[in-house]
């Protein structure tokens, strides 16, 4: 099997194609019924012969808890959006800039489940690079990417467990060492290993 850096789009592409299971915030009986829909989407592009994933960082609010996070480019489905895709490439094209006619959609992870509530659609998508962002500064704090590589790395993370108050057993919790002094750790965390799973399967 071909290192990830190793790996074409259209390989990249076939992988996808081979769903696995879909991942939690939250123990899953703890999962309301009216789950909100959103999407994110997951750019790919290459530095120095690798992949990189870009990544945002949350303008500081207070008061909101995801504030500050880092986290992929997207949002909640909006009553307009024709698709969950339609959502993602919407909110990437609001947040960071990035025209629909720029990337490829290579295809999407299965949903994760966050503790806000929010089923949430990750699609994969190839991106030219350098490229000329443009940061909605009320939402979005800072864009930047990750290798591929470190993120798959498994000495760069660690999972802890946390209690709810609303469940009888821990659920782990994923955090990323720092990285050019970004924290990734929760869903967007999640959502990433459960990437470099899928293409690091048979």
């Amino acid at each position: 099997m071909p290192e990830l850096d190793d790996l074409s789009v259209d390989e990249i592409r076939a992988h996808l194609l081979a769903q696995r299971g879909t991942t939690y915030d939250v123990p899953p009986e703890m999962l309301s019924d009216d789950a909100r829909e959103a999407a994110v989407l997951i750019p790919f592009l290459r530095i120095d012969d690798a992949w990189h994933i870009l990544y945002i960082r949350r303008t500081s609010y207070a008061g909101d808890r995801h504030s500050g996070q880092v986290a992929f480019a997207g949002g909640k489905r909006d009553d307009g959006d024709d698709s969950l895709l339609t959502t993602a490439l919407r909110e990437a094209g609001e947040e960071v800039g990035i025209a629909d006619s720029d990337v490829e959609v290579l295809g999407h992870i299965n949903h994760h489940h966050t503790i806000s509530e929010f089923q949430v659609r990750p699609y994969v998508a190839v991106m030219p690079w350098p490229y000329r962002l443009q940061l909605d500064e009320i939402e979005v704090a800072r864009a930047f990417t990750m290798p591929l590589s470190w993120l798959a790395e498994e000495s760069n993370y660690r999972t802890e467990e946390r209690h709810h108050p609303d469940s009888k057993r821990p659920w782990p919790v994923v955090y990323y060492d720092l990285y050019d002094s970004e924290m990734l750790w929760g869903a967007t965390a999640r959502m990433t290993l459960s990437l470099i799973e899928v293409l690091r399967a048979e």
